[in-house]
């Protein structure tokens, strides 16, 4: 049996380069499109299935993305069937100052420079199909 001491000499250790130990992609970079394809498979998982209420599925959708550090505004569904885009803000969104902001104002980029596109329609059943995708 391997004592605690062994175990530590021989686990894999992070080296601090931003990267994880096991190899997987930092999934809060949202300028690769690697990244992209990975949470837009992780976000295809709605789809999987109908709803009663589509703002369940908004809501499902709210929960698994704030997991990985985004967030998105309000989604009102208007009509039977439709279209909705909204910014996708990462970590909060950034506030603050850059070496080329005026002393007298302030950078405030509340958005990730990626949109979370919603396509919706409501079935013959009375339920709901929800499709999603990061652009």
């Amino acid at each position: 049996m391997k004592t605690f001491k062994q175990y530590m000499k021989e686990a894999p250790h992070p080296d601090y380069s931003g990267e994880p130990v096991d190899g997987d992609m930092m999934l809060g970079d949202l300028t690769s499109d690697a990244v992209v394809e990975r949470l837009n498979a992780y976000v295809g998982a709605v789809a999987d299935r109908e709803y009663l209420n589509p703002e369940k599925a908004v809501a499902e959708m709210r929960q698994k993305l704030m997991r990985v550090g985004l967030h998105f505004g309000d989604v009102q569904f208007t009509e039977e069937s439709g279209e909705i885009s909204v910014p996708l803000i990462q970590y909060g969104g950034a506030f603050g100052k850059s070496a080329e902001t005026p002393i007298d104002e302030f950078d405030d980029m509340p958005e990730s420079g990626r949109s979370l596109n919603f396509v919706y329609e409501r079935t013959g059943g009375g339920t709901h199909r929800i499709l999603a995708k990061i652009m």
